[in-house]
C-alpha cells in the first residue's frame, strides 16, 4: 500500500499577509493558578498581588491578579500560528495596553489584524509585517492590546522543515 503524505499547516509566509486581514486564534486558554504562579516565580516578580491570596483579598481586586507580563506572553504566543510561525525574528512590541484585569480562571482568546507589510531592505529573503493583537476574555472584554513587528520569511526562502526518515 502506498501512502500520500499530506502536509499540515505550515504557518503564513510574508506573501500570505495583507493589510486588513483579521485572524482569530483557534484556541482559547484558561489561565490556571499554576500558569500564573510559575510565570511569576520564573520572572522573579515579587509583587504579592500575583501569588499571595490573603494579601490580594485585601486589595481593590479582592483576589489574585494574573501577572500582566504573563498575559502579554500568552496573547503573543497565541498569535504565533497566525503571524510568526515562519518568523526570522520579532522586531519589537509597542503600544502595549492592559485594558481589563485578568484573574485565575479567565479564558483568553487572541485576535490579530494585519496593519501593514513591506519587504525588508536588509534581508531580501524576508519582509516586515506589523500587526495589532487583542486579548479578549470569556466575557468579551479586551484585556490587552499591542502592536508587534515581525520579520517573516518569504515562501521560497524559508528553511525547510525536517521530518526524520522512518526506519523499520
Amino acid at each position: 500500500m502506498s501512502h500520500e503524505i499530506v502536509s499540515g499547516w505550515q504557518g503564513r509566509f510574508y506573501e500570505d499577509f495583507a493589510p486588513g486581514h483579521l485572524y482569530r486564534g483557534r484556541f482559547g486558554h484558561t489561565v490556571s493558578e499554576a500558569d500564573n504562579a510559575l510565570f511569576t516565580q520564573l520572572t522573579h516578580n515579587t509583587n504579592p498581588l500575583h501569588f499571595d491570596a490573603e494579601y490580594a483579598s485585601r486589595t481593590r481586586w479582592g483576589q489574585i491578579l494574573v501577572n500582566s507580563t504573563f498575559t502579554l506572553a500568552l496573547v503573543v504566543g497565541m498569535s504565533v500560528p497566525d503571524v510568526s510561525e515562519n518568523a526570522v525574528s520579532n522586531l519589537g512590541w509597542e503600544d502595549v495596553k492592559l485594558t481589563h484585569p485578568v484573574f485565575i480562571g479567565d479564558t483568553l482568546y487572541c485576535e490579530t489584524e494585519v496593519l501593514e507589510k513591506r519587504p525588508s531592505k536588509s534581508h531580501p529573503e524576508a519582509g516586515i509585517v506589523r500587526v495589532r493583537s487583542r486579548g479578549v476574555n470569556q466575557d468579551g472584554h479586551v484585556v490587552i492590546t499591542l502592536i508587534r513587528s515581525v520579520m517573516v520569511y518569504k515562501k521560497d526562502h524559508a528553511p525547510p522543515g525536517h521530518f526524520p526518515e522512518i526506519r523499520s
